[in-house]
């Protein structure tokens, strides 16, 4: 089943980060400074000082047979290639970041997954974000799957 909802870019929002700053929480307070509840990722690129993220694996204790373990942890100077997600939020209104990212290490191999917390930005990341109008990005707890999802409606 394919849920999609409508809408419009409502405003952009462009903003760096500086040295030793938590992107995933940078881009917590950025939504919360500029009240963005719905929203894109446009688009994100820098340099982080070391990297950590998830990637799927099997997990037989979970009902789909897949989920996240440990994180995938990189050592040293990573180039941040690009950056995207949404920007959505629970039934309580709460901010659900949902932010993927392509990396890359100091000898050009290629490295991705799902941003958590704990990647600190080494010398700049700039970000450009859209605020949509029209579209309601929710994002809630699917119980077959063991993991939150995107559950886009028209407002």
């Amino acid at each position: 089943m394919i849920s999609t909802a409508q809408g419009n870019i409502k405003r952009i929002v462009a903003a760096r980060m500086s040295p030793g700053e938590d992107v995933l929480l940078g881009l917590e307070k950025i939504c919360k400074d500029y009240g963005i509840k719905d929203g894109v990722i446009l688009s994100g690129i820098g340099s982080l000082d070391g990297a950590q993220f998830f990637n799927p694996v099997p997990l037989k204790d979970k009902k789909a047979g897949y989920g996240y373990g440990e994180p995938i942890i990189l050592r040293g100077a990573i180039e941040l290639v690009a950056l995207s997600g949404m920007i959505c939020h629970d039934d309580k209104g709460e901010t659900l970041l949902h932010v993927h990212y392509s990396l890359s290490d100091q000898y050009g191999t290629g490295h991705g997954g799902h941003l958590i917390e704990g990647n600190k930005v080494l010398m700049t990341v700039d970000v450009v974000i859209a605020e949509v109008d029209g579209i309601e990005m929710g994002r809630g707890y699917d119980e077959d799957l063991e993991v939150f999802i995107f559950a886009p409606k028209q407002k």
